[in-house]
């Protein structure tokens, strides 16, 4: 069963490298390419963008990451 997962989620971040490789090829050199980053260092939520709407987007979905792991054990714990 595990090897089933890390095999879905090996597939599944190679398909999101495609995605990304395939819109940088065809963008057509767009100028005006804007590039956001977040992820976590511990429980702690960061990001980075030279864009002040996507900092503001990439949070929000790094917060709400934080917050469904920190909800998910006490739901997985009751639903025996």
């Amino acid at each position: 069963m595990s090897q089933n997962l890390v095999a879905i989620g090996f597939i599944v971040v190679l398909i999101g490298f495609i995605i990304i490789v395939a819109g940088a090829l065809l963008s057509g050199g767009a100028r005006n390419t804007k590039i956001a980053v977040g992820g976590f260092i511990g429980p702690i939520p960061f990001g980075f963008a030279n864009d002040p709407k996507m900092l503001k987007i990439v949070l929000v979905i790094t917060v709400a990451f934080f917050a469904i792991f920190l909800i998910l054990p006490l739901i997985m714990r009751y639903a025996k």
